[in-house]
Order: C-alpha cells, then sequence, then structure tokens
C-alpha cells in the first residue's frame, strides 16, 4: 500500500527539524516525531533537542552572565562605581534563560505548523522499514507509515553507573540548565568540553567549583590550548583535581554529597562534600528505545551510534540518520542542520551535494573562550610529519585587558601550515575573548584553501584581537620569543 508520508524524522532536534522543514519546502508530505525521556532526575523539557533545551544556548546564556561579572569587576578601573560587594542571583538567571528556551520551544512548533509538517509528541520505534509505531505518555498507539524515514534522535548525557551513588545523586547538563535553586558548590567529574564551560560559568557566577580529570583535558581538541584553557581557569577560580577519579557518592545527613575518590599520583583516597555532582563523562546515541535491530540498521557495537555513509544512508534502503546519532560525525548543532538540509535536497530537490565534514569550526565557550578550525597540531604532525609542518604563533594581550590590568597569560593563537612556498594553512587555534566571533570568519578563507601569504597580505582591524592573527610572524621552530609588544 501506499505510505502515508514521504518523510518522517523521529528527533525534533537540529538535525531532524531541518531536514523535516527544508523537505516541506519541496512540497513534500512530512511529519516528525519528538518524545524526550525524562531525565533520572526527572528533567524534561519541549521540542528543539539538545542545542536548543540542554546545550548551546542556556550554556551561552549562562555563560554571558559569568562573563558580566568580569565586567562588573573591570568596570571600576573604567571609572564605573560600583557599589560592592555584588552579588548574584541564580534563580533570577535561570528563570530568564528558560523562559528564552521555552519561547524557542514555541517558536518550533509554529514552524513545524506554518510548513505543514505534521508534529507528534510520540516515542517511536520501527515496526518494518516503513513503518513506526509511535506512543504518547498515556500509551496511547499510532501507526505511521513513511517512504523515507530519517533517524535524528541525537544522545544523552550518560551516567558512571560503575560507581555507588551516581545515578541516584548526580545531575548532567540534562538538569543543570533546568535548576530552579543555585547548584551550590559543585564537583564536575570527568572532562568533555560540557564540563569544562559549566565549571566556568559557576565559578564566574560566584560558586565554588570543582572539576575533576582523570586525564588530559578536551580530548580530541589540540592539547597545547587544552593546557592554556585549564590554566586559565585555574587562575579564575575553578579547582582542579588531577590525575583522581571519583569511587562512591554519598548523602549525608546534612544533605550534602560525600564524594570518595582516588589519587592516582599519590594513591590515596580522599574526600570532600559538596551540594551537587555534574557528571560530565560523555553521551551515548538515543537509540534504546527504537527497535533498530528489528530492521537491520547496522550501529557500531563500541559507541552504539549508527553507522552511515557520505549521503547519510544507513545499512537499511530509504532509511538515514542525521546528527550525533552517527558514528564519525562531530557533534554539533550546525553540522547537524547542514547535513540534514542537504539530505532533504537530495531525496526531494534533484541535488547530489554532499556534507563536507573537513574544516568545521567549533568553540569551547570556557572562560576565556577557545575556537579553532582544521587540524589540531597533533593531527597535522601525525598526516604530514612535524619536518613538514610550521607553526606560527603570538601570545598577545586584549587591549580591553590593559587598562582592567587583567591577566593575559593564555592569551595564545597559533596558525598550523604545511611546510613549501604555498604554505596552506591546516588549522588555527585561538584562545581570548570572542574566540567565536574570531575564527567565524577566519574559517571561510581556510575552507577556501587560504595560505599564509594570502593571510599575510589581509590588512588586520585595528585594534582588536583578531588583527594579531594577520601579523603572525614567529614559528615554533625558530625558539623566539614569541610575545607580541607594543601596537
Amino acid at each position: 500500500g501506499k505510505n502515508e508520508y514521504d518523510l518522517l524524522v523521529i528527533g525534533g532536534g537540529s538535525g531532524g527539524l531541518a531536514c523535516a522543514k527544508q523537505a516541506a519546502q519541496f512540497g513534500r508530505k512530512v511529519a516528525v516525531l519528538d518524545y524526550v525521556e525524562p531525565s533520572p532526575q526527572g528533567t524534561k523539557w519541549g521540542l528543539g533537542g539538545t542545542c536548543v533545551n540542554v546545550g548551546c544556548i542556556p550554556k551561552k546564556l549562562m555563560h554571558q552572565a559569568a562573563l558580566l561579572g568580569s565586567a562588573l569587576k573591570d568596570a571600576q578601573h573604567y571609572g564605573w562605581n560600583i557599589a560592592q560587594p555584588v552579588h548574584h542571583t541564580w534563580s533570577v538567571m535561570a528563570q530568564a534563560v528558560q523562559n528564552y528556551v521555552k519561547s524557542l520551544n514555541w517558536g518550533h512548533r509554529v514552524q513545524l505548523q506554518d510548513k505543514k509538517v505534521k508534529y507528534f509528541n510520540m516515542r517511536g520505534s520501527f515496526s518494518d522499514p516503513h513503518t513506526i509505531r509511535g506512543l504518547t505518555k498515556a500509551g496511547k498507539e499510532t501507526i505511521v507509515t513513511a517512504e523515507n524515514i530519517v533517524i535524528a534522535t541525537g544522545g544523552r548525557p550518560k551516567y558512571p553507573t560503575h560507581i555507588a551513588g551516581a545515578l541516584e545523586y548526580g545531575i548532567t547538563s540534562d538538569d543543570l540548565f533546568w535548576l530552579k535553586e543555585s547548584p551550590g558548590k559543585t564537583l564536575t567529574p570527568f572532562v568533555f568540553n560540557v564540563s569544562l564551560e559549566c565549571a566556568g560559568f559557576l565559578t564566574g557566577i560566584g560558586l565554588d567549583t570543582t572539576v575533576m580529570m582523570r586525564s588530559i583535558p578536551l580530548r580530541g581538541f589540540d592539547q597545547q590550548m587544552a593546557s592554556l584553557v585549564t590554566e586559565h581557569m585555574e587562575s579564575y577560580g575553578t579547582k582542579f583535581l588531577k590525575r583522581c577519579f571519583p569511587t562512591k557518592v554519598e548523602k549525608l545527613d546534612s544533605n550534602k554529597l560525600q564524594v570518595t575518590w582516588k589519587n592516582t599520583d599519590l594513591g590515596t583516597e580522599e574526600t570532600d562534600s559538596f551540594d551537587t555532582v555534574m557528571w560530565a563523562v560523555g553521551r551515548a546515541p538515543d537509540t534504546e528505545t527504537l527497535n533498530l535491530e528489528t530492521v537491520g540498521v547496522k550501529t557500531n557495537s563500541e559507541t552504539g551510534k549508527i553507522i552511515v555513509d557520505a549521503s547519510e544512508a544507513t545499512s537499511v534502503p530509504h532509511i538515514y540518520a542525521v546528527g550525533d546519532v552517527t558514528e564519525g560525525r562531530p557533534e554539533l548543532t550546525p553540522t547537524a542542520i547542514a547535513a540534514g538540509k542537504l539530505l532533504a535536497q537530495r531525496l526531494f530537490g534533484q541535488s547530489s551535494e554532499l556534507m563536507d565534514y573537513d574544516n568545521v569550526p567549533t568553540t569551547v565557550f570556557t572562560p576565556l573562550e577557545y575556537s579553532c578550525v582544521g587540524l589540531s597540531e597533533e593531527a597535522a604532525v601525525q598526516c604530514y610529519g612535524s619536518d613538514n609542518i610550521e607553526v606560527y604563533h603570538a601570545y598577545y594581550k586584549p587591549l580591553e585587558f590593559t587598562v582592567a590590568e587583567r591577566d593575559a597569560t593564555q592569551c595564545y593563537m597559533k596558525m598550523v601550515c604545511l611546510q613549501g612556498r604555498e604554505q596552506r594553512i591546516l588549522g588555527l587555534h585561538f584562545i581570548g575573548p570572542n574566540a567565536g566571533e574570531v575564527i567565524q570568519g577566519f574559517a571561510l578563507g581556510i575552507k577556501c584553501g587560504a595560505t599564509y601569504p594570502q593571510l599575510m597580505k589581509t590588512v588586520g582591524i585595528h585594534p582588536t584581537c583578531a588583527e594579531e592573527i594577520t601579523k603572525l610572524h614567529i614559528t615554533k621552530r625558530s625558539g623566539l620569543d614569541a610575545t607580541v609588544t607594543g601596537c
């Protein structure tokens, strides 16, 4: 029989919504199934996925709250009279952020309606390659059939269930942004960028915050840059327990959480009590209820992610997957959106354009932001060999920091180039204020194959931090001092 929809998308996050809306533009009959399973602590939210509800959007707003706190300190150096001490009220910030997120949830629903995309607030699972069984919260069943199905269910934070008390007493980023009251003294064990970002803004709004890391910070990022980020956070007031891992969490009569951990360097066992323990041990693809094995959609046995080819196709014809649920893709909102749109264009718009996952820029919103595009220095050396790489670098001082007498020790940039006459830029890394805004512009040049000589012909905008990139001339190989002095 004829399928009810041309396209059914399971998952109402960035990638899924982009794909559905693009398909609807082609006049196709489209439906979206979205259901948010409450977190183990009972937190739930509306349409829009991780980025809107418990990711980039609330995180950047809370990061902004912390930056404003730093600006208040700076302001006094610039002549502003600010009554001391200043206080931050979590509930006011949280309410404002949560209200904005709810407005985005509503906006997504309205957009789907305007584009005539049918929205089902249901949990979906496969019955066969063209049939999805939808279940409402109340247990009401709806059967939906579609010619093409896109899985875009994203991921959810993992809990270290091997640690006693972790699940009962800990929270994750799924909960932090929806807390009505301040988390108080907080421990965030393990280091994924969300852990550092959250620890950064919690410190910035005046909370006692500790990061526990067993090994390296910001795995997958350039490690020199990652070290500078954590060094700055330490000087900013975030505490770090390095080469430590938690073994149990217990609730005390005072309602505080007592955490026990092992210090691998000293071989000792240590404890302290906290108001909140926020786990950041990575994310797992949200595929458990999809019933993928029934239809034969192949997943990576280690990660659980769905295996797709360059066209986002799974192992089953007419079933596709985009975003964080797919194997080997960056877990980033803009890549999911772009991949979702391009998939719809290939399915319904006579396009053959594939998503290009090379040179994708990204930012870590730590107190001193870190942004990059292209290869890390380690990856470049691995690909081309150290003799074929030239690294230009500089420590610089943002002009804004001078009057405020702020420490700029970790404000640093480096450009990784291929040796030779052309000196193609392989990677650009920047730590400093507004890092994402800086790298976004340079990302276009690097996407277009920019070279070091071309960059040297680019006129800088004075006096900006980004301008320093156009003046990079000291190589690591030279061993010369890379500190920028004067204009």
